[in-house]
């Protein structure tokens, strides 16, 4: 392989080839490191488990579905309740386990101090799946 030309056409034209040599020793040397490593990744201690049979505990959270109305008044799952009142079913709901999720529907006219009030109350009692319901704008 030369270097260097004495052709005056050719002395200033790039060199069109690549050497591949060097390129071709690295892919074998890597070919190499993973034939030799990769019966190591797959050695695995053989035991024997113990067979058991289970059902599966499948528990699903009841939903409760807390309204406030325009007026401020409190609904439990439909049923007119005050904030006392809510306060210790909210408490009672905590105890649970699973903890049921709170739906939690809110009049657009209704004061924020009453929903801050129903947020704090299941806080207290330790509820922490709230989520607020809301209907999708329907596209004008």
């Amino acid at each position: 392989m030369a270097f260097a030309s004495f052709d005056a056409k050719n002395a200033n034209a790039p060199m069109a080839e690549i050497n591949m040599v060097p390129l071709i020793d690295v892919m074998l040397v890597l070919l190499v490191i993973f034939i030799v490593t990769a019966p190591l990744l797959t050695q695995a201690v053989k035991l024997e488990l113990p067979k058991a049979s289970s059902q599966v505990n499948d528990l699903k959270p009841q939903k409760v579905e807390f309204a406030i109305d325009a007026a401020g008044l409190l609904y439990w799952n439909g049923e007119v309740v005050t904030r006392a009142e809510a306060a210790k079913r909210f408490a009672t709901e905590g105890q649970r386990q699973p903890q049921p999720e709170i739906h939690l529907r809110a009049d657009q006219a209704v004061a924020y101090r009453f929903v801050a009030q129903t947020l704090a109350d299941a806080s207290k009692a330790g509820l922490g799946k709230v989520g607020f319901v809301s209907e999708p704008d329907t596209p004008q």
